[in-house]
């Protein structure tokens, strides 16, 4: 009997000694995963999030910041001053001795021109003579005067339809009135000042050689390519 007692004592006490090792166990396994939880809480809670890679937000930062390429910029267009539909070309080509000044006129959208210029009428004799005296004039087209080759000095200047009408109708006056020729007064280049004058351009002094005179009347005039009238002329 008293051994049968100690047995039951024994399993008694292993029992309870089991029980209180497994409640510690289970104590220290719920506290272990407590934490655990808590700091995968605390470290999600805290991480960084990581910058996006996504590309349209890229795109667009990179489309914003681009330089615009040269096809997309537009080059200004600045107003051109337009011709007139009629011109007055001051000429200079060389010659036997020193040149011969005269002007070409017309419309621009045509080709043919007319000429204008004083020189002596007839050949070698008169033209000695005119450095003496006054001879008698031709006031059209001279040998050379429509070959490109002889050229030596232009001056364009461009005039509107009324305004041409007027100088047109002034050049045929002086052709029809300069019936002489004189080296030192009533020369070529005179003649074409005339002209000039009565457009409104300055004029350099006529004793001067055809080409250089030419030159100075585009240098006086700025080389201006377009000329308005007076109103009283």
């Amino acid at each position: 009997m008293a051994i049968a007692n100690q047995k039951q004592v024994g399993l008694q006490a292993f029992v309870g000694i089991s029980m209180f090792a497994a409640s510690v166990g289970l104590g220290i396994g719920t506290s272990s995963a407590q934490q655990l939880v808590a700091r995968a809480d605390h470290q999600q809670q805290y991480t960084p999030a990581k910058p996006s890679m996504k590309p349209g937000v890229t795109t667009v930062a990179a489309a914003s910041t681009a330089p615009l390429s040269t096809s997309d910029v537009k080059p200004i267009r600045r107003p051109q001053p337009s011709k007139g539909p009629y011109y007055v070309d001051f000429r200079a080509r060389t010659a036997a001795s020193y040149g011969h000044a005269f002007i070409w006129f017309g419309k621009t959208s045509e080709k043919q021109v007319e000429v204008a210029g004083l020189h002596p009428a007839g050949d070698t004799l008169p033209y000695i003579l005119g450095h003496l005296m006054w001879v008698p004039s031709e006031t059209g087209a001279s040998y050379g005067d429509l070959d490109e080759e002889y050229l030596t000095a232009s001056y364009r200047v461009y005039l509107s339809e009324a305004d041409a009408k007027k100088v047109f109708s002034y050049i045929k006056h002086l052709q029809a009135t300069s019936p002489i020729w004189n080296a030192e007064t009533t020369n070529c280049t005179a003649f074409i000042g005339s002209i000039a004058s009565f457009m409104g351009l300055k004029v350099p002094f006529h004793l001067i050689k055809p080409e250089e005179y030419v030159n100075q009347l585009k240098a006086l005039n700025g080389g201006r390519r377009t000329v308005q009238l007076d109103s009283d002329r």
